[in-house]
């Protein structure tokens, strides 16, 4: 059967998260999300810590929507950010990317490259990284807003990485229709998430339709004016802000 999975999702747990992952339950599973691929920021995380988080995303799934813990590792400068899902214990914060590449892949783990577009991250990418990564995301969100990443259909293609889409959700503001289709079995679990995802059994969705390359460039201008069109208001209201405080 096919479930609609949000990639790339903070709770509380992460320094500059807000949501519960109770709360993160009932706003997804009202959207139609059967699967949280939780990706908490690496900074102030310890082994121990992540034992309880773990522990408290098997105490907020329900039988209507899984949450699947995950960090989100960043190197020492904050400029490559890799999702991480499948391993049992915390790998440690400002890791190599390479060194931190290697124990995923070693540990059975599922890497996705987090936004490239961000302060040009695809640029540091080196050839010994590409085969680490299962994926790249084509969309994020947060960084690249209602368009995809310019720089990621490039990447992904020479790669030839699963695109994937990520809410990079801190707040309601990155509530969007993007997600991952996975095929599972009827036992919606870790494990058989993680076995569709190491299979390539899944495929990106934005509003619903497969997110091709095709779809990417035909829908591309309306997207930007759509974007820019957000970027303008959200600095109009960022100013009305600051002049109400004055």
């Amino acid at each position: 059967m096919e479930v609609l999975a949000a990639c790339h999702v903070h709770s509380n747990w992460s320094y500059d998260g807000t949501w519960s992952l109770q709360d993160l339950n009932s706003g997804f599973r009202r959207r139609g999300y059967r699967v949280l691929m939780m990706t908490e920021h690496d900074r102030g995380f310890t082994a121990e810590r992540f034992d309880e988080f773990r522990g408290a995303c098997a105490k907020a799934s329900t039988n209507d929507l899984l949450i699947v813990p995950g960090i989100e590792y960043s190197d020492a400068e904050n400029r490559v950010h890799v999702l991480v899902w499948g391993l049992e214990s915390f790998l440690g914060e400002g890791l190599p990317t390479i060194g931190m590449l290697q124990h995923v892949q070693g540990g059975g783990g599922v890497a996705v490259l987090a936004h490239p577009s961000r302060r040009d991250a695809w640029k540091c990418v080196a050839p010994s990284w590409t085969d680490k990564f299962l994926g790249i995301e084509a969309w994020n969100r947060k960084y690249d807003g209602w368009a995809p990443s310019q720089s990621a259909p490039d990447i992904v293609e020479q790669t030839g990485a699963v695109p994937f889409v990520g809410l990079d959700f801190h707040t309601h503001r990155q509530f969007f229709p993007l997600g991952m289709v996975l095929e599972l079995p009827k036992n919606i679990s870790e494990e058989t998430v993680l076995d569709a995802l190491r299979r390539r059994h899944s495929a990106a969705r934005v509003f619903g339709m497969p997110l091709r390359r095709s779809l990417m460039n035909t829908a591309l201008p309306l997207l930007k004016i759509a974007e820019r069109s957000r970027k303008a208001g959200v600095s109009l209201v960022k100013r009305s802000k600051r002049r109400g405080t004055k």
